[in-house]
């Protein structure tokens, strides 16, 4: 993609995750990841309530609303949480508590304080990718995946799931029950009240549309299918052979990049062909790669093995670059970092690794005995 002009370079980088040899890393705030997100999400709402106010060819906003929405949402989740859990947001405790707290709460997502200790001592520890792990009993739970099944039977599995609505019901079901169960009587009453005030307001203003088409529609079905999607992406299963559980380059081998586009037409390619192969190359870009990243692969997930590497950087916003740096550094004591190019192709490496995983490893009847999570908190990422 380097044959492409020199301004495209920059949103090249953003949206396939890796940097061009020799290119400026852009320098990134934890505080610009949080107003982007934050734009994002009222820009979303905001093109929605043109649509549904000018109806007729107007409509047509809802797409971009939707989208623009969703990912403003996502990156708050999976970005500005995350890094609170890990109190590395700004590395300040108490303004970290607080915002997860209040994503938490209106994203309706896992309690802040539940998932921040779950996250760190079942994700991040020695139970990595074991039956303790949040991520295994999403695919042991959640979509009933099991060692064994073949890459179709999985993927059916996957896709009736997200095309079910008792299995969406059930999933947003459970982040209210994950937030609810472990808030304090305070942080429930402020956050009915929240709830409530937006209602009222809405009653008041005449915008229920706007508020269950642009807000509920792409905060409960559109949310749980990148949700979904996402998961499948995270991590693959350790093989039966890898008895070594321990270790940088076990917990290195569970983890990849997953990056997004495919190389520009060869020069070479002259008239008919030329204009076939660059539109070919244009539409996948526009209708494949770009929605992979911009509604599922967001933020940072295109280096979450760097994440994995180093979780507590405090160079986290600047993910990209800092990736590449820690490459070009020689990776300080890790094995090479390993990648896979585009959304399909990571899911079915996952796939492929959980058909591989031991079944008595990962047999759902030992959760009782390996974990005393509630298994409704398995829904959320």
């Amino acid at each position: 993609m380097r044959r492409l002009p020199g301004f495209a370079q920059l949103p090249l980088t953003f949206l396939t995750g890796r940097p061009h040899t020799g290119q400026r890393p852009l320098r990134l705030t934890p505080t610009v990841h949080l107003v982007t997100a934050t734009v994002s999400v009222a820009a979303g709402l905001a093109a929605t309530g043109v649509g549904l106010a000018l109806s007729g060819w107007w409509l047509a906003l809802l797409l971009p609303g939707w989208a623009s929405t969703l990912h403003g949402a996502r990156n708050l989740r999976m970005m500005v949480f995350h890094q609170c859990a890990h109190r590395n947001m700004w590395a300040r405790k108490r303004p970290d508590q607080i915002l997860g707290k209040i994503v938490a709460g209106v994203l309706m997502v896992q309690h802040f304080e539940r998932y921040s200790a779950e996250h760190v001592a079942d994700h991040h520890a020695l139970h990595h990718m074991t039956l303790r792990d949040p991520t295994v009993q999403a695919f042991l739970v959640s979509l009933r995946l099991r060692p064994g099944m073949t890459r179709r039977q999985m993927w059916r599995r996957v896709l009736g799931r997200l095309a079910s609505p008792v299995f969406h019901a059930r999933f947003l079901w459970a982040r209210i029950r994950s937030y609810s169960h472990a808030a304090s009587r305070t942080e429930r009453a402020v956050t009915a009240t929240g709830y409530a005030t937006v209602a009222a307001l809405a009653t008041v203003a005449h915008a229920w549309p706007l508020v269950l088409v642009g807000w509920v529609l792409p905060m409960t079905v559109f949310f749980q299918i990148s949700n979904t999607l996402r998961l499948c992406v995270k991590h693959t299963f350790p093989a039966p052979w890898q008895t070594q559980r321990r270790g940088k380059g076990y917990f290195a081998s569970l983890t990849n990049a997953i990056f997004i586009g495919e190389p520009a037409p060869a020069s070479s390619l002259r008239g008919g062909a030329a204009v076939r192969a660059w539109a070919r190359w244009w539409t996948r870009m526009l209708l494949v790669h770009f929605p992979s990243r911009y509604l599922v692969l967001t933020g940072d997930t295109v280096c979450h093995d760097f994440h994995h590497r180093r979780p507590m950087s405090r160079d986290w916003a600047n993910y990209i670059f800092a990736r590449q740096a820690d490459i070009d550094g020689g990776h300080r004591g890790w094995p090479p970092y390993r990648e896979i190019w585009g959304l399909i192709p990571a899911i079915n490496l996952v796939l492929d690794s959980l058909a591989e995983a031991d079944p008595d490893e990962f047999d759902p009847q030992r959760l009782a005995e390996t974990s005393d999570r509630e298994l409704f908190a398995a829904f959320d990422d």
